[in-house]
């Protein structure tokens, strides 16, 4: 088969327009699908990162909307195998203009001295962590959110509230660093708490705990939704990657979406490098004819043919996984919604199964033009003039 490897070259690119259409056909819709695989592992195939595996959030079984009274936390505190509980309410609000997507980042209420136990991950700077904890009205800013915002220490940042009936005044005092989940403004809890009307205060969205280790972290969640089963308010706790994916299933059965799409996407480059292949297999008939009165066998023939098909379809697919992982840089540097798209590449994983398509679609696409070539009768072969 070896041996043959110059002939399939030199055929593959003997029709030049068609190859280089045929390549950009299978290069286009096989970036479509190396996306779609790299957001199907972002979401649901990738593990939590060793400092994530410890967390979990605590929030209403009913709704997230609906609060839970504040001394649920000293109790989940008592839970064996909880190293810190510590209240994580998401204000909302507007930032400038709401219009612009830009201006839209998570800022979550929080007790700042549990902040950097909870969130172990994270770096800053001794004397702005000193400045942010001293300062009731001081907010901690992640580093990317602070360079898409342009946001510097000392600046003076106005929230306008939409969930909380309140407007907050606050000052940025440190600007931290973390492998992920960076574009968040942190703020002092008591801060919002004491702007409320009495009505609203004692009440808090969520709870995030730091289990002492991954292990405990199952027992965890269930020992703290049994404490509360027969409460008035009941609780529904899951580890941090879980809640963060609840997100995702607002918009629907997303992961149906996706594996939808791709079969779509692997559908229509199969029909389209088909009726290629088909295409040049009956324009070479004779060709084939030629060969076999060479002695050249009909295993040898389905070999070359489906090795062309398999070239072309691999450069197509090097090419789409290419094309997928600019776009996955683009999309992953943009405004987003949700966290897991910060992780979005194209991986080892992801490039293999991308290529294995590819590799499939080549071998699918030509297998029955070539059969029926290299089977077809000598005689006949030479007389066709298709």
């Amino acid at each position: 088969m070896f041996r043959h490897i110059p002939l399939i070259l030199k055929n593959s690119w003997r029709n030049r327009r068609r190859t280089t259409l045929t390549v950009l056909s299978i290069s286009v819709s096989l970036c479509l699908l190396g996306l779609l695989m790299a957001l199907y592992h972002a979401f649901y195939l990738r593990e939590a990162p060793p400092w994530q595996a410890r967390r979990l959030i605590t929030r209403n079984r009913v709704s997230l909307a609906v609060p839970m009274p504040i001394y649920y936390r000293d109790r989940i505190r008592q839970v064996p195998g909880v190293q810190e509980v510590m209240i994580s309410q998401w204000f909302g609000g507007v930032y400038k203009d709401s219009r612009d997507p830009n201006n839209f980042f998570a800022r979550f209420a929080v007790e700042p001295e549990k902040l950097f136990v909870i969130r172990g991950e994270i770096r800053v700077p001794e004397d702005q962590k000193r400045a942010f904890l001293a300062e009731r009205t001081a907010c901690a800013v992640g580093r990317r959110l602070a360079e898409r915002l342009g946001f510097r220490l000392g600046d003076r940042i106005t929230l306008k509230g939409d969930i909380f009936p309140v407007d907050l005044e606050l000052t940025v005092r440190a600007i931290w660093d973390a492998p992920d989940n960076d574009e968040v403004l942190y703020f002092h809890w008591k801060y919002l708490e004491e702007s409320l009307p009495p009505a609203r205060q004692g009440l808090v969205g969520t709870f995030s705990i730091l289990a002492e280790r991954p292990e405990d972290v199952t027992r965890i969640a269930e020992t703290v939704d049994a404490m509360f089963r027969n409460a008035t308010v009941q609780t529904r706790t899951e580890t941090e990657q879980a809640f963060a994916l609840s997100f995702v299933a607002f918009l629907g059965n997303v992961k149906a979406f996706i594996l939808s799409i791709a079969a779509a996407v692997t559908f229509t480059i199969l029909l389209v490098s088909a009726n290629t292949m088909a295409m040049s297999v009956r324009e070479r008939i004779r060709e084939v004819g030629v060969l076999r009165t060479l002695g050249y066998t009909p295993q040898s023939i389905l070999g070359i043919i489906l090795g062309e098909s398999v070239l072309i379809s691999l450069a197509g697919g090097l090419l789409g996984c290419g094309l997928a992982a600019v776009l996955c840089a683009v999309v992953r540097n943009g405004p987003i919604a949700f966290q897991q798209i910060r992780s979005l590449s194209v991986d080892a994983g992801v490039l293999a199964t991308a290529l294995a398509v590819a590799l499939a679609i080549g071998v699918l696409s030509s297998a029955i033009p070539a059969w029926g070539a290299s089977r077809t009768p000598i005689i006949q072969a030479l007389r066709h003039t298709g």
